[in-house]
């Protein structure tokens, strides 16, 4: 693999953090933990507790659910935000196809951070509505 980069820089991709100012962003960044996954593991699995967040930095994953493949990740793809914010069980087992590295952050660093930081909290709250949004828009025109 190749050298990591900062979290920041990984962060700053992420489409849910887009309107974080550079200062709410690196309070973010300062919680996330660079952590590796070898091929074929199983990251995260259907049902379970939820409990971290990922960004993908390098390598893909499979995103399976009801045992089916419904997408594959790769790069500045990111799994968990659900799980991350409403402790309710995984969604989707994720595996890694190869290597993987991955920015993550746990949930009880997380969750004091938006308590602690009412904006961030707002900002990150009107992005969820917006990717809510857009599946159902999807679904009723299905």
């Amino acid at each position: 693999m190749a050298k990591p980069k900062r979290a920041i820089d990984v962060l700053a991709t992420v489409d849910l953090f887009d309107e974080l100012s550079d200062s709410e962003l690196r309070k973010v960044a300062q919680i996330a933990k660079s952590v590796e996954f070898p091929a074929d593991e199983t990251i995260t699995e259907e049902g379970t507790p939820g409990g971290r967040f990922h960004v993908i930095e390098s390598g893909t994953a499979n995103v399976v659910a009801g045992g089916r493949t419904r997408a594959t990740l790769g790069p500045g793809d990111y799994f968990g935000e659900l799980s991350l914010i409403d402790g309710q069980p995984r969604s989707a087992t994720v595996i890694a196809l190869e290597p993987l590295r991955t920015w993550s952050i746990a949930e009880w660093n997380f969750r004091p951070l938006l308590k602690t930081q009412g904006v961030i909290s707002y900002k990150l709250l009107v992005k969820l509505c917006a990717r809510l949004r857009s599946v159902e828009k999807r679904a009723y025109t299905a």
